[in-house]
């Protein structure tokens, strides 16, 4: 889908693994966005992506040919009661922030998770009480602005570049829990006349 005529949203495919990894890779290497100590290899990257593209949206910001950021949802928890709640991540170029393209990937995911019968969205957000170099709070701020709510936090769960910093979990309800909910249809069985209303694939 287009989105003022800058980017559009569409379906990544196996070829953007290794665009993909270098947005990701700042993230590692110099915040603790990212819980993670090592860029995964392209081939992880790619092995992670079409994982997770079994069962779930894993999509692309894509501008003038060239990604500029990506989101998906995947497994919470892995569990089948689970079934109806999905993870949400989402990584944006760092020149490209504040653009609208998060917020686009967002509403396309919300509108997907629907299409496949997923209740809720949770975000695993990084999360300091004091700002650094190494993390912001701008994660929590974006999903606030997006309607997501603080659920849950853990203190001091994730060391990494010899500090401590918290874990947030927040979320957002997208549908109603029903006593008969019919069952997640995974991303591949999705209608594609319907899946082309709301991205490239």
């Amino acid at each position: 889908m287009e989105h003022g005529m800058s980017f559009i949203i569409r379906a990544a495919r196996p070829d953007d693994a290794e665009a993909l990894r270098k947005i990701y890779a700042p993230y590692v290497e110099r915040t603790a966005v990212s819980f993670e100590y090592d860029v995964p290899s392209v081939d992880e990257f790619r092995r992670r992506m079409m994982k997770i593209s079994e069962k779930y949206p894993f999509l692309v910001a894509e501008e003038g040919g060239s990604p500029i950021g990506y989101a998906n949802t995947s497994s919470f928890v892995g569990r089948a009661a689970y079934e109806h709640s999905a993870e949400t991540t989402i990584y944006i170029e760092e020149s490209r922030k504040g653009r609208g393209a998060g917020r686009a990937l967002y509403i396309a995911l919300e509108s997907i998770s629907r299409m496949q019968n997923i209740l809720n969205l949770n975000a695993c957000i990084g999360y300091t009480d004091v700002e650094d170099e190494y993390l912001t709070n701008a994660s929590e701020k974006f999903h606030e602005k997006m309607g997501y709510k603080l659920v849950g936090k853990f203190n001091c769960s994730g060391y990494k570049f010899g500090r401590w910093y918290d874990m947030i979990w927040m979320e957002k309800i997208i549908g109603e829990h029903k006593e008969n909910m019919p069952p997640v249809i995974p991303f591949p069985m999705l209608d594609k006349t319907e899946l082309e209303k709301i991205v490239v694939i």
